[in-house]
């Protein structure tokens, strides 16, 4: 069971001493509390790796002949972390891994016999090419916004296909100043949103933060670090090649 943005303000207004609301539409003050709650809640997921965020992912589509191994990055993703494409068929299909490589390699391994790429946002005379005899097998991003794969099969496809990736990645999700809206993090991240939120308020709107508050937002951030998984997970060590 999860915790509404309605309880989160009323829970904040009460420690206040403020006016207590039954919608957050009751008082001018209770809209600006859910206004920090929002500010709050993303500045906590961008600034931490939050796994029930990541989910499988669709790229942005262009099928464009002049552009046919780009595809974009919608603004609501916030971290690629694996690409597929099937070289295969619908009934039989055969997804392989396309890796992630620097813009420097990109540039330095590509075939100036092969297609030469326009794009919108290279400077004037900047070539780019692509192979047309073969899947893709590797991608970089100039501008992270678009994805430019190295190659494609032009005896199959005139184009890369979105129906033909599958990705893996972090996104960022919605936020509603609505009563019911329930902030999309795990149980454990609520009372630090709650604490943080808090202490914003009090500094934002009665001329100071609250010491307690202040040390039980700390406290529950060091927490929150160490119990990110509700599946266990083995420690990571770092390997120093010893």
């Amino acid at each position: 069971m999860k915790t509404t943005l309605l309880e989160i303000v009323q829970s904040i207004l009460s420690d206040m001493d403020s006016e207590n609301v039954n919608t957050i539409s009751d008082s001018v003050e209770a809209q600006q509390v859910a206004s920090v709650v929002e500010d709050t809640y993303y500045n906590i997921i961008a600034a931490r790796y939050i796994p029930e965020h990541d989910e499988l992912i669709k790229l942005g589509v262009l099928s464009d002949s002049t552009k046919p191994t780009h595809f974009t990055i919608h603004n609501s993703i916030k971290e690629i972390k694996r690409i597929e494409y099937n070289i295969g068929t619908v009934d039989d299909p055969d997804y392989r891994i396309v890796k992630f490589v620097e813009p420097e390699y990109f540039l330095d391994n590509m075939d100036e016999s092969g297609l030469r790429v326009e794009s919108d946002y290279y400077p004037d005379n900047t070539d780019l090419y692509v192979r047309t005899d073969t899947p893709p097998s590797y991608y970089t991003s100039f501008n992270d916004y678009y994805i430019i794969m190295d190659s494609y099969d032009s005896s199959v496809e005139a184009t890369l296909q979105q129906s033909k990736t599958r990705a893996m990645g972090s996104v960022y999700p919605s936020f509603s100043q609505t009563d019911s809206f329930e902030p999309d993090i795990d149980k454990n991240l609520v009372p630090l949103l709650i604490a943080e939120a808090k202490s914003a308020c009090f500094s934002l709107f009665k001329g100071g933060s609250d010491p307690k508050v202040e040390q039980a937002a700390r406290r529950l951030k060091s927490y929150v670090q160490n119990d990110m998984y509700k599946i266990k997970r083995a420690n990571t060590r770092n390997n120093y090649g010893r």
